[in-house]
């Protein structure tokens, strides 16, 4: 199996972060960020610099000779959170390949379980939910001025549900809440009111910056959108749909998205 790299997008090749920090990673397509560290033929250790410690893939350690004319790739590690690594515990290069065909298959099921899988939103009138969307309060850590109604359906007719969007490693465990709210037209039972607000997650004050959230119709075109500065606590975005209607939210950071499926 091969894996296409984009070098260029690598962060080893910003030549502000060549100046300001020690890294050598090697970007594949949807997979992450893999790090090549360097290591002198008498040295025992691998070095990890803090910086690289967390979104990243994997490791592999690269001996170069003196005279930097030549390298021996040595072996690999897929984690770490200690700066120098024994050498000793480097896994064979085998291995590698291994590891990154399970993480493809990893991400081509989750992919494809995703694409399948629709909510079905007018169940929530019925209090028939899924499992992976739960009330508010269990999601989400409330913090002032947040506002959220029940999760049951109350008296003005909107139901409120919540989902906790975790983008993993290769996006430094970054999370976010999803909350979706619907509520019956007044004037067309048939249709709904739609209301999807995005808040941090993990406890933290504002949602991660370059965050990227899109409603897409049933032919994956956006038909809207917005992305987060580097201050917002909260993104929302108001539609309507009608019995039939077909729709996705799809939230991107950095190389990682996450696409939620509904129908009305």
């Amino acid at each position: 199996m091969g894996f296409k790299t984009h070098i260029e997008a690598s962060e080893s090749w910003d030549p502000v972060q060549q100046t300001l920090t020690d890294i050598a990673d090697l970007l594949l397509e949807n997979l992450g960020k893999l790090e090549c560290r360097p290591v002198q033929k008498d040295e025992n250790f691998v070095y990890i610099p803090p910086e690289v410690q967390s979104n990243r893939i994997g490791y592999v350690a690269v001996a170069i000779n003196k005279s930097l004319q030549s390298a021996e790739l040595l072996g690999f590690f897929k984690e770490t959170s200690i700066d120098n690594l024994p050498i000793n515990q480097l896994q064979p290069l085998e291995k590698l390949l291994e590891y990154l065909e399970s993480l493809e298959s990893t991400r081509l099921k989750n992919t494809i379980s995703s694409e399948k899988r629709q909510v079905n939103l007018t169940k929530w009138f019925e209090n028939i939910f899924e499992v992976d969307w739960q009330t508010i309060e269990s999601i989400l850590l409330a913090k002032p001025g947040w506002q959220f109604r029940s999760g049951e359906e109350d008296l003005s007719g909107s139901v409120e549900r919540a989902k906790l969007i975790d983008f993993g490693i290769k996006a430094n465990r970054e999370s976010v809440g999803i909350v979706v709210n619907i509520s019956r037209d007044k004037n067309n039972f048939d249709d709904l009111n739609i209301i999807v607000s995005l808040y941090p997650g993990h406890e933290n004050e504002y949602l991660p910056p370059l965050l990227h959230v899109m409603i897409l119709d049933d032919e994956g075109t956006a038909v809207m959108e917005a992305k987060t500065k580097n201050d917002n606590r909260k993104i929302e975005l108001e539609f309507s749909a009608s019995r039939g209607d077909l729709f996705s939210i799809k939230i991107v950071l950095g190389d990682v998205s996450a696409i939620e499926n509904f129908a009305i």
